[in-house]
């Protein structure tokens, strides 16, 4: 195979696993991968490594893993051993995982048999908002993906010093996206709050990539509006929830 003719990346993360001796970190498969086959996108290599971890949280936001199922398929096979730390994934070692549905609706990681009684009353409905929308950023704009930093943190709730990021993503281009999500009413406060968090990724995330943020609310006042007038690195959006009920045919 020539380098024009480049495997799945899962593939390229595999490879270069067993190159490296499974005992290894996600710069490391980054790099390995970069060298065999350049001009792979990081990002995406970050994004997959995540997804073929098997007790890695944010695994669910990516596309072979949005359906409950046990982690024993060709994109299960990396464990995470600590941040930024892989080994290769043995059930009789690390137990048996999976992805699992909670009574509410929500995928969650975790052993097999082993769901937990984790307080439901906990999950709020900005986290639900948050976690549909990290599995679905096309709809907020195509060719965004989630973002996922060296060492395997994706971009869903991305703890800075400033403050917790709703969702860091990169767009097409390989700009960077804040997006600040906020359930109803947007208080005024949000705008000042993504520029925080915008300013803090251009810092320390971005490099020379671009920056911008997104504010999306269930309706956003003209307080907010005006606030954000002046700069076209931001913008807003406001989303709708639409409820459908239909009869059931009755059985005879």
């Amino acid at each position: 195979m020539t380098h024009d003719e480049k495997p799945p990346v899962w593939k390229m993360i595999r490879e270069a696993a067993e190159a490296l001796g499974w005992k290894t970190t996600n710069v490391a498969v980054r790099d390995w991968i970069l060298q065999r086959y350049p001009g792979t996108n990081p990002t995406t290599i970050q994004c997959h490594i995540v997804s073929c971890t098997v007790n890695h949280p944010s695994r669910i936001h990516y596309p072979h893993n949005k359906k409950p199922r046990i982690s024993n398929t060709q994109y299960d096979f990396f464990f995470r051993t600590d941040r930024g730390q892989l080994e290769l994934y043995d059930p009789e070692k690390h137990g048996r995982w999976e992805i699992l549905e909670r009574e509410d609706g929500r995928l969650e990681v975790g052993l097999v048999g082993e769901m937990g009684d984790k307080e439901e009353a906990g999950f709020a409905a900005e986290a639900h908002l948050r976690d549909y929308l990290a599995q679905n950023l096309e709809q907020i704009e195509p060719g965004l993906q989630l973002y996922t930093d060296d060492e395997g943190t994706s971009g869903v709730e991305y703890q800075t010093p400033v403050g917790r990021i709703d969702i860091v993503a990169v767009d097409r281009d390989n700009g960077f996206v804040v997006i600040e999500l906020k359930v109803s009413r947007g208080p005024d406060s949000v705008a000042g709050q993504v520029l925080r968090y915008k300013n803090w990724v251009k810092k320390h995330l971005a490099g020379d990539a671009p920056v911008r943020g997104i504010v999306i609310a269930g309706h956003l006042s003209d307080k907010i509006r005006y606030a954000i007038a002046s700069d076209p690195e931001i913008t807003a959006k406001e989303y709708e929830l639409r409820l459908a009920i239909t009869d059931v045919e009755r059985i005879q």
